[in-house]
């Protein structure tokens, strides 16, 4: 691999914009939009329509970052290693995005549970009525949650992607590498 990673890079960076932004923008625009709908009978249709619309777009964007993030890491073996605070990054941006891939797999699942009962009565995507079936009415609380969990989860993940940016700065570098080797030499 060529010592320049812009094309990794990018993907990472791009995918995980892209991840937060559909996520903040459906929990806001799409699921906002569908408490709006006049018929309360459409509410979760209109949603539901708008999810699975972005949900390629969705997939790819997941994949971009994934395939960007092993992908440096690959390049980067040794300063995930031996950089002070380069490996407890590596590994918190690996848990937050296990998390994310979780909570949107799961949104994905509750999402199409919904979907099953898109003539159903609904105060929104995710506020059920009282006239909403019980198995509707709690993917939609469970949908109420995680609406705002992805764009923490997402927005954590591109916050430590701008740490590790900085990390990469000479002076960052020297002082990581310097801190860790301390620490090897003291144990």
């Amino acid at each position: 691999m060529s010592s320049r990673n812009t094309v990794v890079r990018s993907l990472h960076d791009l995918g995980a914009a892209a991840w937060f932004g559909g996520s903040l923008m459906g929990a806001v625009g799409v699921n906002g939009a569908a408490a709006s709908v006049r018929d309360s009978h459409d509410r979760i249709r209109v949603a539901a329509v708008g999810w699975a619309k972005w949900a390629p777009v969705s997939a790819v964007a997941i994949g971009a970052h994934l395939l960007g993030g092993a992908s440096i890491l690959y390049a980067n073996p040794g300063r995930a290693r031996h950089q002070s605070g380069v490996t407890s990054n590596t590994v918190a941006r690996t848990l937050l995005t296990g998390a994310a891939l979780g909570a949107t797999a799961y949104s994905g699942v509750l999402g199409a549970k919904t979907a099953q009962g898109e003539s159903d009565p609904a105060e929104g995507a995710t506020d059920p009525s009282a006239s909403t079936p019980d198995d509707v009415a709690q993917a939609q609380r469970q949908l109420r949650y995680l609406q705002w969990a992805l764009p923490v989860l997402t927005g954590s993940i591109l916050i430590l992607s701008a740490q590790q940016g900085e990390q990469q700065r000479p002076g960052q570098i020297l002082a990581g590498v310097g801190s860790k080797l301390t620490r090897r030499a003291q144990n």
